[in-house]
């Protein structure tokens, strides 16, 4: 649950009651993320604004299929948030060429760049609902992407608009300790859907060609493999402060409980090994020290290598160096020698003239 607005309503019986048809999953498509992301890109990068658009596609028994979005013209005051601008009749223009060219495709909800949800949000909702055609059952959903290039997780997260009734509500006329003749309230908040990314089989061809592009092939699959993890244990590590957060707030009375989310977490819960099997413990253990000898095996082997490299490095340069050497020394004799004889020759003919 999010950012709620309040309502006052006739008074009803049950509290906590949804009224609005239930939503099961939200799929979005690549060609919305792509059309998402270079509508941020031309509208509110480098700033603290963000990028709303119309999501397009189909929806069948409680499953929305996102397959197609363009952006809308939006704007919204930084200092007072209850004011915004959307222009209706760009939309109408826009729906209305849609339908020419894709005519089974009608709007399904609505994009936000976020990251959050805003307090205008859900009067976006009502305006966006305008749009659906009439005897739709499944209503507009509410889809963030998340364009941020740091997220390791999907980018997208879905919601749906659900109505509960809270009959707790103190009338105007009572104290604040005396709930009996309260009058009733209806509350539209945000509940979270679960969203996946589907592609049809063209659009997986056209991404697998754009991923050719941006392959960095330098990084090695063992790389790719070590990130892979990584990003996975901080996803849960967000996960599981998440749960703590909202354990913590829900004991505090800060936040009202929810019995299927703590529901969920008693299943995960559950659903952790039990670790003080001794059994267990042993493989465990066993497991572990087998890859650490892998380990060590390997560095061990790699050094030796290494090594055995270095010392034919130092014999095949000392070789070459040695003959050179060599080659420089007998010259050196050889030179000296040729002196030697110049000189002897020379004392001779001294010698000789000497005779004379």
């Amino acid at each position: 649950m999010a950012t709620t607005t309040t309502n006052s309503n006739e008074a009803a019986t049950s509290p906590s009651t949804p009224l609005l048809p239930d939503v099961t999953e939200v799929t979005i498509h690549p060609l919305v993320l792509l059309s998402a992301t270079d509508h941020y890109h031309r509208v509110a990068r480098g700033t603290r604004k963000r990028a709303v658009g119309v999501l397009l596609g189909s929806s069948s028994r409680g499953a929305v299929d996102a397959t197609n979005s363009f952006a809308v013209p939006f704007e919204e005051d930084s200092k007072n948030s209850e004011v915004f601008y959307l222009d209706h009749n760009y939309l109408e223009n826009m729906l209305a060429m849609f339908r020419k060219v894709h005519a089974k495709e009608r709007v399904v909800g609505f994009y936000s760049t976020g990251p959050q949800i805003r307090s205008n949000d859900l009067r976006i909702f009502d305006l966006v609902k305008r749009f659906v055609p009439q005897g739709t059952i499944t209503p507009p959903v509410f889809v963030i992407i998340d364009v941020r290039p740091g997220r390791e997780s999907i980018p997208t997260t879905a919601y749906r608009v659900v109505e509960e009734v809270d009959s707790n509500v103190p009338s105007a006329g009572k104290k604040g300790g005396d709930n009996g003749g309260g009058a009733a309230e209806v509350r539209k908040t945000f509940a979270h859907v679960p969203s996946l990314i589907g592609a049809m089989e063209a659009e997986e061809v056209g991404v697998e060609h754009l991923l050719r592009d941006i392959n960095d092939p330098t990084v090695s699959t063992v790389a790719n493999l070590v990130k892979a993890k990584l990003s996975g244990l901080s996803t849960l590590t967000e996960k599981l402060v998440e749960m703590k957060d909202y354990l913590t707030a829900v004991s505090n009375g800060t936040m009202k409980p929810n019995s299927e989310i703590i529901a969920n977490m008693q299943a995960i819960v559950n659903l952790l090994p039990n670790l003080n099997v001794e059994e267990l413990v042993r493989s465990m253990l066993v497991k572990n020290n087998d890859m650490h000898m892998v380990i060590y095996l390997s560095a061990l082997i790699r050094c030796v290598i290494a090594l055995h490299d270095l010392v034919l490095n130092k014999i095949a340069y000392n070789e070459e160096v040695g003959d050179g050497l060599g080659e420089v020394v007998v010259g050196k004799v050889k030179k000296v020698d040729n002196k030697a004889d110049v000189g002897e020759e020379k004392k001779e003919d001294d010698d000789a003239k000497a005779k004379k």
